[in-house]
């Protein structure tokens, strides 16, 4: 008889949060593949549990081979649960390979659900809930950032990203350049832990506050899609102060440093006109 993999979501910081189904799990499982074997040992002896399997280390560097080891013991008939250090596991976070694996071979994969910084920071938000996306970590670096934020800046859809705390103050930024300063956003550090905060107001009184502050702790940033907009029609003459308004966007974003073609780009997406007549727009303009 066949065994199976489990994927269990672990508390984002209160201990407490663990489930029953969890603890039961933690006890009686053959393997357990913790993203942090050190962290989980933590979490068991926070529960007052001692697993009775082997625990062994899943993270990004080891994932591909050790999902032939957790294969083995799914196909032995064992149980093995799989867990990361906060949340649910292949949701930025380890998991994804073992899935892979086991479901390639045609054996069970379930998931016992539980806590997730990602809705968590949804709800809290205050932003709609009713239609969203997540979009992770974003880029590192500055360019692939904002060509990122870039390519997002006409979602619809309330986006939900996780930060690096000592990235949070420029990934602010970049958002109020790609998405636009008064955009409503929410940033939620430290969720369910003591020291638990909740900002939330326009991109750029966040970005401000951010840059101003020591943001610490684990971050998930919250962001309200674009707004419906009524496109601009570029070649009516009685739209000429409009027209004049978003070419003025265009020039102040060139004037901060972004190429025409990239500003363009980006009042594009904000405003709904059709990139090609807003670049000419522009260019007249200039000449």
């Amino acid at each position: 008889m066949s065994g199976r993999l489990v994927l269990a979501a672990t508390p984002i910081g209160d201990p407490e949060d663990a489930s029953v189904r969890l603890s039961r799990l933690i006890e009686t499982a053959d393997l357990i593949a913790a993203e942090d074997t050190r962290r989980f040992r933590r979490l068991a002896a926070a529960l007052g549990i001692t697993p009775q399997g082997r625990v062994i280390s899943n993270h990004e560097h080891n994932e591909d081979y050790r999902s032939t080891a957790l294969l083995e013991v799914v196909a032995g008939g064992g149980t093995v649960l799989v867990v990361s250090d906060a949340g649910m596991p292949g949701v930025s976070d380890p998991g994804l390979k073992a899935v892979q694996a086991v479901v390639e071979a045609g054996f069970p994969v379930t998931a016992l659900p539980g806590p997730s910084a990602a809705l968590t920071a949804l709800a809290l938000s205050g932003l709609p809930t009713d239609r969203f996306c997540f979009e992770g970590f974003p880029p590192r670096t500055n360019g692939k950032r904002a060509t990122a934020f870039r390519g997002l800046g006409a979602e619809p859809r309330t986006m939900i990203f996780f930060e690096s705390p000592r990235r949070t103050a420029d990934t602010l930024v970049s958002m109020a350049e790609a998405f636009g300063g008064d955009r409503q956003a929410a940033v939620c550090r430290e969720l369910t832990k003591t020291y638990e905060e909740v900002k939330r107001g326009p991109l750029a009184d966040l970005a401000a506050w951010a840059s101003e502050s020591e943001v610490l702790g684990e971050i998930s940033i919250v962001v309200g899609g674009a707004p419906e907009r009524v496109p601009v029609d570029l070649s009516d003459p009685t739209a000429t102060d409009d027209v004049a308004a978003l070419v003025a966007q265009v020039q102040q974003r060139v004037d901060a440093g972004e190429r025409l073609k990239e500003a363009v780009a980006a009042v594009s997406a904000q405003s709904g006109v059709n990139k090609r007549g807003l670049y000419d727009a522009a260019v007249r303009a200039r000449d």
